[in-house]
């Protein structure tokens, strides 16, 4: 007898249901850290998972140049991009900052054209014109006159995440790692610089059973598990294009997660600017979606 849902399509469904907590752990995780805290936790849990990986699987990189730049994207994620996004989320509610960091598949389109070379088509213009009608929507609750309805720097890092993770996503293409070794460089140049951070800002975190929960919570699913599931989904499937698909059930099982365990005010317009937002993501993305999918949330 036929499997019902093929071992692919498991693996990319779980992974997009860890992703899809990742908006709830990060607010609840804020609410006792300040974002580098948070972070450097989550990181921490993130580079003993890719260390284990490492040892298990055994596989050396050969190639020193692809080390060389895992290890200088570590800059960009996880230190610059979770910074970013986790101050954006520490800013906005959850239902607003999670659909604008979305929007960096529609970034990475236009970053495209001047650093790929590809072309602006009518229509990717349609798209990228669709999901920044959304995102107008959202941040204004339809009211296009005064001051912005939530923290202007708020909305510009969660936009701004979206850049960084664009140019990293770029830039990360060509880099022909195991999954886990590109992640590894990564983190453990991370760690370090976060451990400095931490210590002259904020200062460490209080070590309590809580914050060491959230930090599981973001290092083993956001930015470990989740990422290595899909990778293996990507890896073993027949058709990347269908599979990738399921990237765009983690936001709306995200807003009913929000909405249910962070008991958030959702103003009507907001899910009409969602919609907007995940619209145009799909007609930008509609001929790319079989390429690479390392999806962030």
């Amino acid at each position: 007898m036929p499997a019902l849902i093929s071992r692919p399509t498991l693996l990319g469904l779980t992974a997009v249901l860890m992703w899809s907590t990742v908006a709830v752990g990060f607010k609840l995780g804020l609410r006792s850290m300040d974002p580098i805290q948070l972070l450097w936790i989550g990181s921490c849990f993130s580079w003993v998972l890719f260390s284990l990986c490492c040892v298990v699987f055994r596989s050396k990189p050969r190639e020193t140049t692809h080390v060389i730049r895992a290890c200088v994207l570590g800059l960009l994620n996880p230190l610059l991009y979770y910074i970013v996004l986790l101050t954006a989320y520490d800013l906005l509610p959850a239902h607003v900052a999670q659909p604008l960091n979305y929007t960096w598949a529609i970034v990475t389109a236009l970053l495209a054209i001047p650093l790929l070379g590809q072309k602006l088509n009518r229509t990717t213009f349609i798209g990228i014109l669709i999901g920044y009608c959304g995102v107008l929507l959202l941040v204004t609750k339809g009211q296009f006159s005064g001051s912005l309805s939530f923290n202007p720097l708020g909305v510009g890092l969660a936009l701004g995440s979206t850049l960084i993770w664009a140019i990293y996503w770029i830039w990360s293409v060509s880099i022909r790692l195991d999954p886990w070794w590109f992640m590894w460089y990564g983190f453990t140049v991370a760690v370090p610089l976060l451990t400095v951070l931490c210590y002259f800002t904020v200062g460490f975190p209080s070590p309590s059973l809580t914050n060491f929960a959230y930090g599981a919570w973001i290092g083993l699913l956001e930015m470990g598990f989740a990422f290595l599931l899909w990778q293996r989904a990507i890896s073993s499937t027949s058709s990347v294009a269908k599979l990738s698909q399921l990237i765009f059930l983690s936001p709306m099982i995200s807003l009913i997660l929000i909405y249910t365990i962070l008991d958030e005010s959702i103003h009507y317009t907001a899910f009409v600017g969602i919609c907007l937002i995940f619209m145009g993501l799909y007609v930008v993305n509609r001929r790319r979606i079989g390429d690479r999918s390392d999806m962030p949330v």
